[in-house]
């Protein structure tokens, strides 16, 4: 009797832990009946505009009924993974920086790649009487980034030491992107190394000259900038609905990619409805001419950005990339016709 009590404990874990690791082509049982509810979290950026359309225009809310999608704004990206730990939101938009982070903190088993949203959109901007011209200039200046250890820090961080080789970053300050201008307005900052639409504004509202673009410090002019991702669990348990949310992902990237312009006005409406004070439509156009929408996570740069973030001492070890993406669903939509 203890030893069939035995066979069918074994039997009951391995059954679990087979179940933990299914890939989205066979879906958990039951994994159709779908949750009762979607947590996505992403920021007030153009650099999120997929996430900021597809939930203003109500497209994910349609695509995943009868379960209700409830949404959480965040200024940048170690605050999004925070909750994603926590299990405070299922799907995140997110800079590489802290998805990377995230892939070695959980050591591979806390997080998932999904699709790429976003490259380039990073514009590096100075206070207007700041006396800096160039990059260079940059040198032992106030240098405003979101977040520490978002990608933006990382990226300044890298360039001043690496670059500039000064003696260590302690030039570059994080500092809430809406607060930026009146931090430049005051002589507080003299730079930052900004997402868009922030980059924009501060050239528009802050007199800020532009000095140089993030993608024109890479080989090939292009960088990734914001990626999808989920918990494996979720992946694991309703991968009908990661699908359905990237399918809405995937037409909002290539409105924005064949006519970006036209959706300047409904993409500015959303923003000020999530920050309270909608901007100059100049801005947001202005924005939108400077990311490039793609699915694409550019793997490429994603080794960089965890390198640097290794060498600054945001991570213990560089990340290990395998098993970090799992691409299958995007592909399967990338098949459609």
């Amino acid at each position: 009797m203890m030893k069939t009590v035995g066979l069918t404990l074994s039997l009951a874990i391995l059954l679990t832990l087979a179940g933990c690791d299914r890939s989205p082509k066979t879906p958990a049982p039951g994994a159709s009946q779908g949750p009762a509810e979607v947590r996505l979290g992403y920021f007030a950026n153009v650099t999120h505009a997929q996430a900021v359309l597809g939930v203003a225009s109500g497209e994910f809310a349609d695509a995943v009924k009868p379960a209700k999608v409830t949404t959480r704004v965040f200024n940048a990206g170690p605050s999004l993974i925070e909750a994603l730990f926590a299990g405070e939101i299922d799907i995140g938009y997110v800079g590489p920086g802290p998805a990377l982070s995230a892939q070695v903190k959980s050591k591979g088993q806390g997080i998932r790649l999904v699709a790429g949203a976003a490259a380039n959109g990073v514009l590096i901007v100075a206070r207007k009487d700041s006396g800096i011209e160039k990059l260079a200039d940059l040198k032992g200046r106030k240098l405003a980034t979101p977040q520490l250890g978002n990608t933006q820090d990382i990226a300044a961080r890298h360039y001043v030491v690496s670059v500039l080789k000064q003696a260590d970053a302690s030039n570059v300050v994080p500092v809430v992107n809406g607060e930026q201008a009146s931090l430049m307005a005051r002589g507080q900052i003299d730079a930052a190394w900004a997402p868009e639409p922030w980059g924009s504004r501060l050239i528009a509202e802050a007199g800020a000259k532009l000095i140089g673009k993030e993608e024109d410090l890479w080989p090939n002019k292009e960088v990734n900038l914001t990626v999808v991702v989920t918990t494996p669990e979720f992946l694991a348990k309703y991968p009908q609905v990661v699908e359905k949310m990237l399918r809405v992902h995937r037409n909002w990237t290539q409105r924005l990619t064949s006519e970006p312009q036209k959706h300047a006005v409904a993409l500015n409406d959303a923003l000020g409805g999530l920050t309270g004070k909608k901007l100059a439509l100049g801005i947001v156009e202005s924005s939108l001419k400077n990311v490039k929408f793609t699915d694409d996570p550019l793997d490429e740069t994603l080794a960089t950005m965890g390198q640097w973030a290794f060498e600054l001492g945001f991570l213990v070890k560089q990340p290990e990339l395998k098993g970090f993406a799992d691409l299958t669903l995007l592909r399967r939509l990338q098949a459609e016709k």
